[in-house]
């Protein structure tokens, strides 16, 4: 089985995002960046995939600047064994993305395609699910397990009800939840090798993708700064408080 894993490069969730001066987007600038934590999640569960003998290659690719090559280095560190850059140095959306993303599987003939839910930059959690259709595949989105068997693989769903297992028919398009593993760290040794795995560049062209965006952004702004609480004596006091307030 071969798979096809797409990382994204974002603002380490670690950082605290800043918005630029002229509110026209968040401050990238001289800011620590890494891979999106739910595809670093993908990775770890190909990777165990293959270890368990369930797959023989692991492919990662990413679009972005060239930059994203550091991204990729994190994936062939962590044990995949080449990686795909598609350059694209402006702001990427959903659809575009999946498109391009269609052009790579058709080139490559996956069995899997394993992808984090959601990026934590534009929260879209749509990327999948978009792939999945344009592509005519099964799809089992928010998979805290996966279970590939002859032919199918289970995937066992996180769902607003508790928990939901479908059996999907190959090749399919799996979205990794939070609890799906853990991630390793990446072994110095591995770090070392990464560097000599090979990384190809691609351009949307390559892949008859027009990724011109057809979205804009009006304006970003800082969320509202959170008030003071304030302590009352008793539950009459909280509830002429909140009349006051007109809360209730």
């Amino acid at each position: 089985m071969k798979i096809l894993v797409p990382v994204k490069r974002v603002v380490d969730y670690n950082v605290k995002v800043r918005v630029k001066s002229d509110n026209t987007g968040v401050e990238l600038a001289n800011v620590k960046m890494s891979m999106n934590p739910f595809d670093e999640i993908a990775v770890e569960e190909a990777i165990r995939l293959k270890e368990a003998g369930k797959a023989e290659e692991i492919v990662v690719v990413s679009i972005g600047p060239k930059a994203a090559q550091e991204t990729l280095r994190t994936g062939l560190a962590m044990g995949a064994d080449r990686g795909i850059l598609v350059v694209h140095d402006t702001e990427t959306e959903p659809l575009a993305v999946a498109k391009v993303l269609k052009g790579v599987v058709e080139a490559e003939t996956p069995d899997l395609v394993i992808l984090g839910k959601q990026a934590i930059d534009d929260d879209c959690n749509q990327t999948g699910q978009m792939l999945a259709q344009l592509l005519g595949w099964s799809q089992g989105t928010f998979a805290s397990k996966v279970a590939p068997e002859d032919g199918h693989i289970s995937v066992t769903r996180e769902i607003d009800g508790g928990l939901e297992t479908v059996k999907l028919a190959m090749p399919a398009v799996v979205t990794s939840d939070l609890r799906l593993n853990e991630p390793r760290y990446a072994t110095l040794p591995n770090i070392m090798k990464a560097k000599r795995k090979p990384i190809d560049e691609k351009t949307a062209g390559d892949y008859g993708v027009d990724m011109t965006p057809r979205l804009s952004t009006l304006r970003v702004e800082e969320p509202p700064k959170r008030e003071a609480g304030i302590k009352v004596e008793s539950v009459a006091d909280l509830v002429g408080t909140l009349k006051e307030k007109g809360l209730i």
